[in-house]
């Protein structure tokens, strides 16, 4: 039987979640989508033909519905999670967890004590190409260095919306906002940081309360050397670029692109059709089936009753990551 589904905010973020679900009908029925906008909710219907809803509550209330996603500005998500988790409804959340790691830790916490799943949408680590690099990534041997490289562009008019950069509303600016896909990514081939030594800084490309541009060189627990450039300086923006240096031989993630060479003579060579998109001035300019792959996983995992593959305790180690690059000195 096909789980109920409430969408909460449709906003920029919905369209490659509303495409995924219409993918997924079998296995998710959207019971209502949910803007306190008239005007969101009017350009929704054109594009969707999900049933509509003016009040929160509507889906607070029915009891048939098992699970929300939850697409609303960051400074939102812990009191709405809250409030369904409390409701007993699995919640499927847009990054990051919230403005701040003590908020999203609270957040966290209230899904564990409600007993309810919590996926949160970091779809990079549902590419193919990343996919591929998990398989092989025994290959590579011990890591000895791992880098990313994340230089996207957005023009002033993005920051100029009402919220966008800012601590209030946002939390933090390229690290928080646009990198936290890329380093989530990374993460989970390098594992966790033991030092960081990081700059970061508001270039005169763009006028914004938060970074646009940091810079760090990381010591992982592993013993791994490496380094981290994040910005949307880098016009017109370019593909994300994760590098894992080890004993065995040599990964470089490049977009939706995988290379691989090893020492015993053996490449890999793996690519999509569709490019990584995203990076530029359109941060919605990306094909929807990474969206997908997170959303079957969280079906999956309330249908089997397992943690999604990104859930509430994956979610933190990226945001501890970002507040060790922002707090170094």
């Amino acid at each position: 039987m096909a789980i109920r589904v409430g969408i909460v905010g449709l906003g920029m973020a919905v369209t490659p979640h509303a495409k995924s679900l219409l993918d997924l009908q079998g296995r998710a029925e959207v019971a209502y989508a949910f803007s306190p906008s008239a005007a969101r909710r009017a350009k929704f219907a054109s594009q969707f033909k999900f049933n509509l809803c003016e009040k929160l509550e509507t889906i607070l209330e029915d009891r048939s519905v098992g699970a929300v996603l939850i697409l609303t500005p960051p400074n939102t998500h812990l009191d709405l999670v809250r409030r369904f988790a409390s409701a007993g409804k699995h919640v499927l959340l847009e990054k990051p967890l919230e403005i701040s790691t003590s908020n999203a830790e609270a957040l966290v916490e209230a899904c564990k004590t409600a007993g309810i799943k919590l996926g949160i949408v970091l779809q990079h680590r549902f590419r193919p190409a990343a996919e591929k690099l998990r398989e092989v990534l025994s290959e590579l041997g011990k890591i000895v260095s791992a880098s990313a490289m994340i230089p996207n562009w957005r023009p002033q008019s993005y920051y100029d919306q009402p919220g966008r950069g800012t601590k209030t509303r946002d939390g933090g600016g390229v690290l928080l906002t646009q990198g936290i896909h890329t380093l989530d990514l990374f993460l989970s081939f390098t594992g966790e940081a033991d030092e960081v030594k990081a700059f970061h800084t508001t270039t005169p490309v763009h006028r914004m309360e938060t970074e646009d541009l940091a810079c760090a060189a990381v010591k992982f627990k592993s013993g791994a050397l490496g380094v981290i450039h994040a910005t949307t300086a880098a016009y017109p923006g370019f593909a994300e670029r994760i590098e894992l240096i080890g004993t065995g031989g040599t990964a470089l993630l490049e977009g939706t692109s995988l290379k691989v060479q090893l020492l015993d003579g053996k490449s890999i060579e793996f690519r999509t059709e569709s490019g990584g998109g995203g990076t530029g001035a359109d941060p919605m300019a990306f094909p929807h089936d990474w969206h997908r792959g997170v959303l079957a996983d969280f079906l999956d995992a309330i249908e089997t009753n397992r943690e999604p593959r990104v859930n509430g305790a994956e979610g933190l180690k990226v945001h501890r990551f970002i507040d060790q690059l922002l707090q170094s000195r």
